[in-house]
């Protein structure tokens, strides 16, 4: 199903899990597409939550991104759309969910549409670019270790940079010498997309870390983070949570940077704490 985006560039597809009560707006992670969701609506319970979600740009069934603008915003634009329709459909605000990059986005939708947002959730939130002032070498860990993967892709193998890039911020089994070709297929088509976004996760090219900007959320904020992550995620959360003080974080023991994929139980328990009533 296409969603109506009229007056912007490009149309994205997207589709609902479950038939519950609970709104819910969703952002998938890079290299995935919206079914990535599936486990964590079957957690909260498929009676429970109904769930919006759209694959981003040169993700699923969406086109691939025309090369305009910056990736994040683009994504947050249709994002935005799918907010104003489903708060129309129940008569109010409703609850945003972003997982990695996807959590970038959702921040991004959050900001511009504060009065359709009940409740923020952000997992495993990609924006190195908030640890420059917390943790300036742990920015500068990750910048090096992104280099191998950027190296590859600038010398044209993208197989392989998908591969490198997947090793690090994927699940970790199965192997990709043993992921489907189809997944590995999908992987490689949205990576050149991905590795556009280098200017939005590490210099905060849309602003998002703004003065300001993450202050003036007014709705609840949660922050959730695998315990057995990439070391920068940490410094990310605890970045965040500085600068809102009020918000919750939360860290899932044991699970990596794909804890919504890999541990949707334990993350399914913690948001439907942190979920306001209603």
């Amino acid at each position: 199903m296409s969603l109506d985006l009229a007056g912007l560039p490009q149309q994205v597809y997207h589709r609902s899990f479950g038939t519950g009560p609970r709104p819910v707006v969703a952002v998938h992670c890079s290299l995935a597409h919206s079914g990535a969701l599936r486990g964590l609506v079957a957690a909260l319970g498929e009676d429970q939550v109904r769930f919006e979600a759209f694959d981003m740009l040169s993700h699923g069934k969406s086109p691939d991104w025309d090369g305009q603008g910056l990736l994040q915003q683009r994504n947050a634009e249709a994002g935005e759309r799918l907010l104003e329709a489903e708060a129309a459909r129940v008569g109010g605000p409703v609850d945003l969910v972003g997982h990695s990059f996807g959590a970038t986005v959702a921040l991004a939708m959050a900001q511009a549409r504060p009065d359709l947002v009940r409740s923020l959730v952000m997992i495993e939130p990609v924006l190195f670019a908030a640890t420059q002032a917390h943790n300036p070498a742990a920015l500068a860990q990750m910048r090096a270790d992104h280099m191998a993967v950027r190296t590859s892709y600038e010398a044209g193998d993208v197989d392989h940079a998908t591969r490198l890039f997947n090793r690090a911020w994927g699940t970790g089994h199965p192997k990709w010498p043993d992921l489907p070709e189809r997944a590995r297929a999908a992987m490689v088509r949205s990576f050149p997309a991905v590795m556009e976004c280098d200017s939005q996760v590490y210099e905060d090219a849309a602003g998002l870390l703004a003065p300001g900007a993450l202050e003036a959320l007014p709705m609840p904020v949660l922050v959730m983070q695998g315990g057995a992550t990439q070391p920068i995620m940490s410094a990310v959360t605890s970045a965040l949570s500085v600068r809102m003080p009020e918000a919750q974080v939360a860290v899932i023991e044991g699970a990596g940077h794909m804890v919504p994929v890999t541990h949707p139980e334990a993350v399914a328990e913690v948001i439907g704490t942190f979920w306001p009533e209603g």
